[in-house]
């Protein structure tokens, strides 16, 4: 079968690639075509675009980007047009990936739609669209499955694939005087910094979290790079090149860490499910945080909270996010009553996710559902 996966940042080109290598297992014959990064690239898919020429972050950045937007779905309903695919599998990623689902159901395409978007957070009524444009929807949320089941959606809940990814990650991980010697690192204890994937996002959250730094002299700062950006754009928001800056091992740096300091997204949930005392940071232009703020709908911007539905792990949030509150909340998990607690709600957060093996499990149900007529 052909296969068209669109995948729109890094945590969706790590999901649509294991997605493909256990699809492969199933049809040995099959044919990917996909929107992604690296990781799809390398489980054997032709790749179209790559994320980071997608990514536009905030209501601001995308005005400005329209054009470029506007073009790169004409072009991506082209594509498909031609490639003729006999299943589209969409990637979270809502604003692009709805307009092509709408396109690909009309032109008789099959739409399949892995890791929903947060609509349950904001933009509910995008839920309408889904069901009339998506056949299918593979949720990874425990709570996801109620909310589209209330709208009389075909849905089936898959369990979360991070747990698969950091189990195959886990067993290639160096002992820590290993990976201190790897990248030059100093004998003491690290702090983790995960500032972001994007340029903007990045350059707003990294001097922040830096600026905590000579209130902890016993521990070392360490950043971890996004994959696509060069250690020398680290640098210059630093302004001090003997910050180490770690590239496209994020899960083993966390492993080695005491303590993380997280830009809100997936990376919360990564840096819960290995057990890390984490704060949890986000801060954005004005304009965008007060619209977003308008519309989201849940008590929590964590995946962390979400999931359990209560206060696991602190967020400091635009104005909160100083400094002073770095400091009081990275000394809090540090030490040993706040950091037990948090490590005792990480075990019941893993319970929660349901196991591992969501990615084979998708994709049985994928090639079940794509062997029986509609």
């Amino acid at each position: 079968m052909k296969y068209y996966v669109i995948a729109g940042e890094a945590s969706g080109d790590l999901h649509g690639a294991n997605l493909m290598k256990e699809l492969q297992k199933l049809d040995p014959k099959a044919e990917f075509r996909a929107w992604g990064g690296d990781l799809m690239e390398s489980a054997g898919a032709k790749l179209v675009k790559h994320y980071r020429d997608l990514a536009f972050m905030g209501f601001t950045e995308v005005i400005q980007n329209l054009r470029t937007i506007l073009g790169n779905i004409a072009f991506c309903k082209k594509d498909i047009g031609e490639y003729k695919p006999d299943v589209l599998i969409l990637i979270d990623y809502p604003g692009f990936n709805l307009r092509i689902a709408e396109f690909a159901q009309l032109n008789g395409i099959r739409v399949f739609y892995y890791i929903s978007p947060q609509i349950w957070a904001w933009k509910q009524s995008r839920v309408h669209k889904i069901k009339k444009y998506v056949e299918r929807m593979f949720v990874i949320l425990p709570f996801e499955k109620e909310f589209y089941s209330r709208f009389g959606m075909n849905v089936d809940f898959v369990g979360h694939p991070l747990l698969d990814s950091l189990e195959q990650k886990k067993d290639s991980f160096a002992s820590a005087d290993d990976f201190r010697r790897k990248y030059s690192l100093s004998e003491k204890e690290i702090i983790a910094l995960l500032p972001g994937s994007r340029k903007q996002e990045i350059s707003v959250m990294l001097p922040l979290m830096l600026s905590v730094r000579k209130s902890f002299p016993e521990f070392q700062f360490v950043i971890a790079g996004a994959p696509s950006l060069p250690a020398e754009f680290y640098k210059t928001i630093t302004g001090d090149p003997n910050i180490p800056v770690i590239s496209n091992v994020t899960y083993e740096l966390l492993s080695h860490s005491s303590a993380a300091l997280v830009t809100s997204g997936t990376a919360t949930l990564e840096t819960a499910l290995l057990q890390i005392p984490e704060v949890v940071c986000y801060k954005g232009g004005r304009i965008s945080y007060t619209i977003a703020r308008s519309l989201i709908k849940v008590k929590f911007i964590s995946l962390v909270n979400l999931i359990m539905d209560r206060l696991v792990v602190t967020e400091l949030i635009q104005d909160k996010l100083n400094p002073k509150n770095i400091e009081k909340e990275l000394r809090a998990i540090l030490e040993t009553d706040k950091r037990n607690k948090m490590l005792e709600d990480y075990k019941e957060l893993i319970d929660k996710l349901g196991g591992s093996g969501a990615s084979k499990q998708t994709a049985e149900l994928m090639f079940s559902y794509l062997n029986k007529s509609l």
